[in-house]
């Protein structure tokens, strides 16, 4: 197989946003996306309690994009204006297609809070072309062990498949584009050749632990933890240097100009602005603090 030569690599430095201290790998001054990625968002670990809570975060609207979050460990107690309202425990993924607008709110449950415990995940922004950027709002939740897998010949690569397709096995989630999301473990020694549709942009980010990409790229925590490829090759491998998390995506380019403000991805100006009226004016739904 000829592998995907590396694009860029990254690292995946702190930034404060709101006052919450999370890991930002994009955008970046290097990396301003990864089309049809916006933003990654790697938040945590941070010990939860009553005394420390940074992640409760009250009602805010989107519009244009999904926000999507895979959440690690610990519990959210997810709230939304089109009267959803579930608990996503470690493990599991909810994807919202933000579409026309929504306004929802995320924070540790009150029991979670309560107890005490650790809240790890992964804020992903997945772009939505020009043509569905207004489609009607939507919520999926799936639970962690609703997921199916795919398993190295080596027993030692599990890759969770979250939405697109892997080796004849398919993800729980309905998507807008065309997108593969995978959640890896890997053993120390664990090896796998993954292969790429040759259309659609990829990375790699690496939460945790050391892998060897493609025999020549490393990633390890707190060095450089992002891999973004060029589509030149038919796949990527790597291989275990120790005990290590990873998240695949890969997704078709949109290719179209982004225009953004806050909590709204557009493609024009007088769309941010459409969308800043729109909330003003309660079209996004409502939802109580």
């Amino acid at each position: 197989m000829k592998t995907n030569s590396s694009k860029e690599i990254g690292r995946s430095d702190f930034v404060s946003m709101g006052g919450v201290r999370l890991r930002q790998p994009f955008p970046t001054e290097a990396i301003e996306a990864i089309d049809p990625f916006l933003l990654l968002h790697h938040y945590g670990p941070y010990e939860i309690n009553e005394y420390n809570n940074p992640m409760d975060l009250g009602p805010h609207p989107h519009r244009g994009f999904e926000p999507i979050t895979f959440l690690i460990s610990g519990e959210q107690l997810h709230r939304d204006s089109l009267g959803n309202e579930s608990v996503v425990k470690g493990g599991d993924v909810q994807w919202t297609t933000a579409g026309r607008g929504v306004i929802h709110a995320e924070a540790p449950t009150k029991e979670f809070v309560k107890k005490g415990g650790t809240l790890e995940g992964i804020q992903l922004w997945l772009n939505l072309p020009s043509e569905k950027k207004m489609i009607p709002s939507n919520y999926q939740h799936v639970e962690s062990d609703h997921f199916l897998t795919v398993t190295s010949e080596d027993g030692k690569v599990i890759l969770k498949v979250i939405a697109g397709e892997l080796e004849g096995t398919y993800g729980r989630f309905a998507t807008q584009t065309a997108v593969n999301a995978y959640m890896i473990s890997v053993e120390a020694g664990g090896k796998y050749e993954l292969r790429i549709p040759e259309s659609h942009q990829s990375l790699l980010y690496l939460l945790d632990g050391e892998v060897k990409i493609n025999a020549s790229e490393v990633l390890k925590k707190n060095e450089n933890q992002l891999l973004w490829f060029h589509q030149d090759g038919e796949g990527i491998t790597f291989e275990g240097n120790a005990k290590s998390t990873l998240l695949f995506l890969s997704g078709e380019p949109i290719k179209e100009k982004v225009t953004s403000w806050g909590p709204y991805v557009m493609n024009t100006q007088t769309e941010i602005m459409e969308a800043l009226r729109d909330y003003q004016q309660g079209k996004m739904g409502f939802l109580p603090a």
